[in-house]
């Protein structure tokens, strides 16, 4: 879960304010890594912050949602948790905890601490009232400590800084989408000609991974979508155009949809 900036004109987005003289609007997205498709899109002007957009996800049971630090807010992560849930993210700085045992971790993996921690600070204590679990690593590429919380107790300490790594997936979406979709310029300025072209530009995307996924072609997708741009008025079957190979011909089953006349 992440969500990314898109730039407006504040003179034509008045409903976008983000800063004195500036506007723009947030994409908060959960990203399944499974296949690389947004499974929850939402669209909000840029001050709302990112924690709000918990309140209206529909939670998974048995899944995980990994997280940057925006969306540390121990009462909503509880309610992941009582959902059936499970989450990884980074910690903050200043968190406040009472260390309750360690479990041994292997230092070489740069693994630092493996541990079950509770809240210490009078509000957090509240608002989550169960453990957590708190795993630190030094990440050699970058030369820096990572800390993360998660409510996940089963898999190995390692695992949990891997799931996170695979975060940057969402990142990767989010370039992708404004390098090679139209949501930088705008046809419209009022609140639902923006949606529109932003759900416009995710619904190509997702249908452009469909269509990779299941032909199983090896090119990118903005090859894909380079191909069909140029195809779209041509007459052949989507598997003969990204294929370079003629399609079997149909066999004399009854359709899905009847048909109009019967000769």
């Amino acid at each position: 879960m992440d969500s990314t900036t898109i730039d407006l004109c504040l003179n034509l987005f008045p409903g976008a304010k983000f800063r004195k003289k500036k506007g723009a609007i947030k994409l908060r997205t959960l990203l399944d890594l499974r296949g690389s498709i947004p499974t929850f899109i939402e669209t909000t002007p840029a001050l709302v912050h990112d924690i709000h957009i918990l309140d209206i996800l529909i939670v998974q049971p048995g899944a995980f949602y990994i997280m940057d630090r925006a969306y540390l807010d121990f009462k909503r992560l509880f309610q992941i948790n009582q959902q059936g849930a499970y989450f990884v993210l980074r910690a903050k700085k200043n968190l406040q905890f009472k260390r309750l045992y360690s479990q041994k971790v292997d230092r070489n993996t740069g693994l630092r601490c493996d541990q079950t921690i509770r809240l210490a600070k009078e509000n957090s204590c509240k608002n989550y009232l169960q453990k957590l679990r708190r795993v630190k690593f030094y990440d050699v590429t970058s030369r820096k400590y990572l800390v993360f919380l998660t409510n996940n107790f089963e898999i190995p300490a390692l695992v949990i800084t891997e799931l996170y790594r695979y975060r940057w997936r969402i990142e990767l979406f989010f370039k992708w989408i404004k390098q090679h979709l139209k949501v930088k310029s705008f046809f419209g300025t009022f609140e639902h000609a923006v949606k529109t072209q932003v759900w416009i530009a995710i619904s190509t995307y997702i249908l452009v991974a469909i269509i990779k996924m299941h032909l199983k072609l090896d090119y990118s997708l903005y090859t894909i979508l380079q191909i069909l741009s140029i195809s779209l008025l041509e007459k052949v079957p989507i598997y003969q155009l990204l294929t370079e190979t003629k399609q079997s011909p149909m066999t004399n089953e009854m359709p899905n949809q009847l048909n109009l006349f019967d000769f």
